[in-house]
């Protein structure tokens, strides 16, 4: 097993068995929630000479970080064809005229060039409904490289759009993941798989923003049918506490339904995380 790595913006993930922490502190008001492609340059050299090419699985802290996918697929090795796995409850493929957020990311993944699929699956967020179906990158979607696992989610528009084959919509999410689990069988490419725990329902990860509903064994069994093929992987998704000092931060994280965690549950929803994040680490070996 490769030794996990911590990229510490927040101060949210407990200690990990042969891990390694990355202190990034000074990044976080920058970083989080959304940045400028410029910023997010800066820290990749920043943290480039310390990140080693070779490592475990990274943890992100907050799922206000996610779009740090973005460069850590671009890191893995070889040049070679490569599947991208999304556990999320959002699309994470949304539009946004800042740079890039992390609302915003998948659609910059499935642009690279070795890319060859990108699967979000678990998701119940309204992101991909009738209401918000102007603000999802369409691009991605129509070339094939992106598809989308929801459950719950009327995506009837996207067939007038002819793209009813990259909504693959479900009545649970037993049916999505037995679905999903089965057309991953007999595939031989390279998978970089990325975990928001907000993809689980809040009795297996509280976070702070709005959850789906996949168990931890449904999470257990999309992994189980990756693992062989899995050569990078990341995880997201932890509860932080965090007031933005820049005010369109602190807008449009609100207009995103972001909630302010519980000031006096944070210590134990951090245990819960804690916990879940060593059984994943388990999984992931």
């Amino acid at each position: 097993m490769r030794s996990p790595i911590v990229l510490d913006l927040d101060d949210s993930v407990g200690p990990l068995p042969g891990g390694s922490i990355v202190s990034l502190r000074a990044w976080e008001e920058a970083i989080r929630f959304g940045c400028s492609l410029r910023s997010l340059r800066h820290l990749v050299t920043a943290i480039g000479p310390v990140l080693p090419r070779e490592h475990g699985t990274v943890f992100l802290g907050s799922g206000d970080f996610h779009h740090l996918t973005w460069p850590l697929v671009e890191r893995v090795p070889g040049d070679g064809p490569l599947q991208v796995v999304v556990l999320d409850n959002h699309p994470d493929n949304m539009r946004f005229p800042f740079g890039v957020h992390c609302g915003s990311w998948v659609r910059r993944v499935a642009m690279l060039r070795r890319v060859s699929q990108v699967h979000v699956v678990g998701i119940t967020s309204q992101d991909i409904g009738r209401a918000h179906a102007w603000e999802n990158y369409l691009g991605p979607l129509r070339s094939g490289k992106l598809t989308y696992w929801s459950t719950g989610v009327d995506v009837s528009w996207a067939s007038r759009l002819g793209l009813a084959a990259r909504f693959r919509a479900f009545a649970d999410a037993r049916s999505l993941v037995d679905a999903f689990v089965g057309s991953q069988r007999g595939q031989k490419e390279p998978v970089y798989l990325s975990i928001d725990k907000d993809a689980f329902a809040p009795e297996v990860a509280m976070t702070n923003w709005d959850q789906g509903v996949m168990t931890e064994a449904d999470g257990a069994a999309i992994i189980g049918a990756l693992r062989d093929r899995i050569v990078a992987s990341d995880v997201t998704g932890e509860i932080s506490l965090y007031r933005y000092r820049t005010w369109w931060k602190r807008r449009l994280s609100a207009m995103d339904g972001q909630s302010e965690p519980d000031a006096a549950m944070l210590r134990e929803w951090q245990a819960q995380q804690h916990s879940f994040n060593l059984r994943l680490l388990s999984l992931l070996k």
